[in-house]
């Protein structure tokens, strides 16, 4: 059945009707209705920074748990998933496991520190545990991450619209990014929670349809899994310990566990999420929450790239020139199974849209909270009014989103979307979860010491991810996919193609240096290791710093009793310590806004 429906499937011109181009259009309308609601007719209600940022601290469980898993569930999860399944296997499946392990960590760690010191940029703890040098190095490298991440976020559903109606990536692009930037301007944190909201579950929705579809056109889950197994594409335990091989069982769990607790466990825009809820339990509630909505966005896309494969297990539509990306295979897949159901094309690229536009819009919120707090508001008088910050803050979303909107013309010469948002990543979020673990749980480290090894690790995996990029452009290193034919393609379609059904080995040619090699889903782990190790070094080296000095609100639960608590701490859950810290760590209502200033933790 799935040979026959291959075949039959490889149908040129495919483009969304009149439908599909409504449902598209009202999605984005919503978004923007919701934004104009928060930021006009609730205007009176969020011009305080704490309202623009941090949802006034009295957003629902609900709201903010699905906010948080379509804020990272990207374009990049959506397509990039199903390609990487299709073309490897699903050893990416183990992800799953890393995100059990994140939010237990986030939990445990970093949470309880967040929580108990209410602050409105997180790199403001940096500030109260080093020093502000060490604060501004990490805002300065969030700020790049984002701006360099956030036009990935946009070309991925750019790409699928292109595929599906013809319209110019240059065109849909700036489009989709006004109406996002439009209502995260004014909305600020509670547009975006509400927005991720509605989009969240209309990415849900067709999720579910497609996979619906595309099990009565294949047969069953039952058969969808036994032809990707006879297919090679069901790989789980290969326990191959090398570092240089590009997926295996210990790089998937372990590398995408440092990847996820960057994302969960120190991001500004997460956290901003987690501190919107009124005490510790909702935003652990929250964080739970996530780990499970990001389990199932993750199941579901694992099981589509399958329901991909089992289609066109006989032919390949790359190999056929169907497509000329191997992250158009879910929108051409889409078009091809739901062209009886009308509107579903146009849902389910909306629903990736939605997955886009929720990334965006989150991240273009927590970094005007990043850039305000840590590079205008020391620069500007002690007076300012709630009014300007808040124009102030809108004006950094603008210039932002413009930046990121002409970013996204470089992106679309670069590789396949799910390696290459990892590798980015890398590069800056190896640094800020080592620095950040070095302040919570080593109270030895001083400001230098942090410093040095947020600079070293950003070194260190910049020269990796340049040197494996470069590699792969001219060849030397080659990550083959896995085997695919055209053998049950129509003859006018094979003719003159190359048939391919030999695997080649996954690992990199010997002429490739072995630092270039590594997986790319280590970056981030290697790069939090070297911050650590340079930092606690540097530490030691220029005068390493007393526990007893150290104020333990500043330091995770376990590692407190190191320290010899200030007459004020009363020992506990940091929560509690809320009101006993708030003098000078959580801001009062309606404060004026002050420059920042060296906490007690400087070193």
């Amino acid at each position: 059945m799935a040979e026959d429906a291959a075949a039959g499937l490889m149908l040129p011109g495919l483009r969304f009707g009149w439908l599909d181009h409504m449902v598209f259009g009202l999605m984005l309308a919503v978004s923007l209705v919701v934004g104009v609601y928060f930021g006009v007719c609730g205007r009176a209600k969020n011009t305080a920074k704490v309202d623009y940022l941090h949802g006034g601290k009295s957003m629902s469980v609900l709201p903010v748990a699905v906010s948080l898993v379509a804020s990272h569930i990207s374009g990049i999860t959506l397509m990039g998933v199903p390609s990487e399944i299709y073309l490897y296997g699903t050893l990416y499946g183990l992800v799953v496991i890393s995100t059990v392990l994140t939010c237990l960590i986030v939990n445990w760690l970093y949470l309880p520190v967040f929580f108990g010191l209410q602050l409105t940029s997180t790199y403001e703890y940096l500030e109260r545990r080093f020093n502000r040098e060490t604060r501004l190095l990490a805002s300065f490298l969030f700020t790049l991450q984002q701006v360099l991440t956030i036009p990935l976020f946009v070309y991925v559903p750019a790409l699928a619209f292109n595929q599906v109606s013809g319209v110019s990536v240059h065109l849909i692009t700036p489009v989709v990014c006004i109406v996002c930037i439009f209502y995260t301007m004014l909305g600020g944190l509670k547009a975006v929670v509400w927005t991720d909201f509605l989009q969240g579950l209309v990415m849900i929705a067709a999720c579910f349809a497609v996979i619906i579809l595309g099990c009565q056109l294949v047969g069953s889950p039952v058969q969808v899994w036994n032809i990707s197994d006879e297919g090679g594409r069901i790989r789980i335990f290969e326990m191959n310990p090398s570092p240089f091989v590009r997926n295996s069982f210990w790089t998937i769990v372990l590398g995408t566990t440092a990847n996820w607790l960057t994302v969960c466990a120190i991001n500004q825009g997460s956290m901003q999420k987690f501190l919107s809820v009124p005490n510790l339990r909702s935003a652990r509630i929250c964080l739970f929450g996530f780990g499970g909505g990001i389990i199932t966005m993750k199941a579901i896309s694992v099981f589509t790239g399958l329901l991909i494969y089992a289609t066109y297990h006989n032919c390949d539509p790359i190999s056929a020139k169907a497509i000329s990306r191997p992250d158009q295979l879910l929108p051409y897949y889409v078009m091809q199974v739901s062209t009886a159901v009308p509107g579903l094309p146009g849902l389910f690229v909306a629903g990736i849209f939605s997955a886009a536009l929720s990334s965006m819009s989150g991240s273009l919120n927590s970094l005007s909270g990043t850039i305000y707090e840590d590079f205008v508001l020391p620069r500007v008088s002690d007076k300012i009014s709630d009014e300007k910050v808040n124009f102030i803050m809108q004006g950094i979303v603008l210039a932002v989103g413009v930046i990121c909107v002409a970013l996204v013309f470089v992106v679309e010469k670069l590789g396949t979307v799910l390696e290459l948002g990892y590798s980015i990543a890398g590069v800056t979020s190896g640094a800020l979860l080592g620095v950040f673990t070095l302040g919570m749980l080593f109270p030895w480290a001083n400001g230098k010491g942090a410093i040095a090894g947020g600079l070293a690790s950003m070194a260190l995996v910049s020269v990796i991810l340049v040197g494996a990029q470069n590699a792969m452009a001219t060849g030397t290193i080659v990550y083959p996919w896995l085997p695919t034919t055209t053998d049950g393609c129509a003859a006018n379609v094979t003719a003159g193609l190359f048939t391919s059904t030999t695997a080649r080995p996954e690992t990199a040619p010997a002429e490739a240096p072995l630092l270039f090699q590594i997986s790319y889903m280590y970056y981030t782990l290697l790069g939090a290791i070297a911050a650590i190790a340079v930092g606690l070094a540097v530490s030691f080296c220029t005068g390493a710093r007393r526990p007893s000095d150290v104020d333990p609100a500043l330091l995770s639960p376990p590692v407190r009793f190191l320290c010899r608590p200030p007459r004020h701490y009363t020992g506990g859950d940091a929560a509690a310590a809320v009101e006993l810290l708030a003098p000078h760590t959580a801001p009062a209502a309606g404060r004026k806004h002050s420059r920042g200033r060296r906490g007690s933790g400087a070193g």
